[in-house]
Formats: structure tokens, sequence, C-alpha cells
């Protein structure tokens, strides 16, 4: 008796359920793509959007800059959109020109960090009302040559030595043209003002007298005063100063602060 081969026509729901489950994860792949796609697209329209308000009320404040670098942090960007609550906001400013006592100071470089910011999706989307942080920190460099013109003696340089505020000027002592150096000690003073107290100045070539001393130490109080600083943004107080080689760093911070109302 002959036998016939038979065959098992039955689908076979393994192999269907692995293309099933392959094809959903090429989905989730896909759909996750376009999340994080648009979640970045949202990220650069805010950033540009609060770069604009930054830079609009740094004009109002008599001040110039580069145009801000505008950073803002923490992930996914569209669920702190819908809270309305931000993590951290990062903003540069580079080449800031201000002024005091009618002297342009230069700050080659601002960097202020905003952490807790609350903002509502309208402020965002219509660019009005309050983006408002709960700290903001500053870090900024005032060049040497700025400071020193606020100094207004001629010929006088400022500069950074082994931590501390180095000063090189020309001075006429009894008929002698010589060189003062020396370091000063630096401290925050009223009203954020820098307090410049010259106490160590020397002169090689100084005559040995009370008088050329005399002269050589009402110099040094001559420049020992507080340097008002340029007005900074966001209602940035100074809380800290110190020489570093490329100019004298800042530090400063404020509290409960419109980052879009950047005037003081």
């Amino acid at each position: 008796m002959a036998q016939h081969d038979t065959y098992d026509e039955r689908p076979r729901p393994r192999r269907r359920g692995r293309r099933v489950l392959i094809t959903l994860v090429v989905l989730l792949l896909v759909l996750g793509g376009v999340v994080v796609l648009a979640d970045r697209i949202a990220v650069g329209v805010a950033e540009r959007a609060i770069a604009d308000q930054v830079r609009q009320e740094i004009s109002k404040q008599g001040a110039q800059s580069s145009a801000p670098e505008v950073r803002i942090g923490g992930t996914p960007f569209l669920t702190q959109v819908l809270d309305g609550r931000y993590e951290r906001i990062s903003i540069a400013l580079r080449d800031v020109q201000g002024s005091v006592q009618g002297e342009a100071v230069a700050l080659p470089k601002l960097d202020v960090d905003a952490r807790d910011v609350r903002a509502s999706l309208d402020t965002i989307r219509s660019g009005q009302g309050d983006v408002v942080a709960e700290t903001v920190n500053g870090t900024g460099i005032i060049g040497y040559d700025s400071l020193a013109k606020l100094l207004d003696r001629p010929g006088l340089t400022l500069g950074e030595q082994n931590g501390r505020l180095a000063v090189t000027a020309p001075i006429d002592i009894l008929g002698r043209r010589l060189t003062v150096t020396g370091t000063a000690d630096i401290t925050v003073g009223k009203e954020g003002q820098v307090a410049l107290r010259f106490n160590d100045l020397n002169a090689d070539g100084l005559p040995n007298q009370p008088l050329a001393r005399t002269l050589l130490n009402n110099y040094a109080r001559g420049i020992s005063i507080d340097v008002p600083l340029p007005e900074l943004p966001f209602q940035l107080t100074v809380r800290k100063v110190q020489p570093l080689p490329e100019g004298l760093a800042v530090t400063a911070d404020a509290r409960n602060v419109p980052i879009n109302s950047a005037a003081g």
C-alpha cells in the first residue's frame, strides 16, 4: 500500500508572533526618534526666544555684548514645558561692554546659570510674561585694562602675580623717574564695589629719605579706592573677586530673578 507524505498546513504562531514583535519594536524606535526630534526642535525655538529677550534687556541697560548663547538643560524638554518649570538655563555673554563714570568697562565673558526656572507655556510661546529663576549665579572676567583706567593714573598697569592683584606704574619722586611695583589686597566693598588697598609698594632707586617714602605712601593711598563696577544683568550682586592671569574674576548671585527682565 503506497504511503503519501503529509504536511501540516496549520499556521505557526511562534514565527508570526516574532514578526509582530519586530514590527512593534521598529515602530517604537521610529516614534521615539520623532519624539526626540520634536523635543530638540522645541528646545531650539525656546533658546532663541530667550536669547532675543536677553539681548533686548541688555540693550535697555545701556550695555553691549555679542549675541547671547542660551542652553536649556534637563530632558525631556517638552515635559518641562508642560510643567512650566525648567531645571537649568545657561546664558553665555561675550565681549560685554558696560559704563562706569563715563569709562567703558570690558567683561570678555559673563556666564550666567539660572536654576529652577518658572515659565508658563503661554510665556514661552508668546514671549510675554515673566521667566523667573529661583537662583542665578554669574561668573565673569573684567579686563585689567578697563580696571586700570578707573584708577586714572597715567602709565599704570594691573595684572596677576601669585594670585594677587599686581600694579606697575611710573612715578616722579624728588626729581627721579621711578617705577612703582607691588600688590594689593582686594575685597568686595559696599554695593558690590571692588575695594583695592595697595599696602606693599616699592620702587627701585627710591631715595633713602623720609620724604621719598612719604610720597610713595601717598601714591599708594591715592590708588587705594573702591572701584565701582558696571551694573550686572539679572540683578546679580558681586560676592567675590579673584585675580586671574586673564583678568579679575567676579562671582555674583541673585534669587527670584525675572531673567527676561535683565535690568536690575
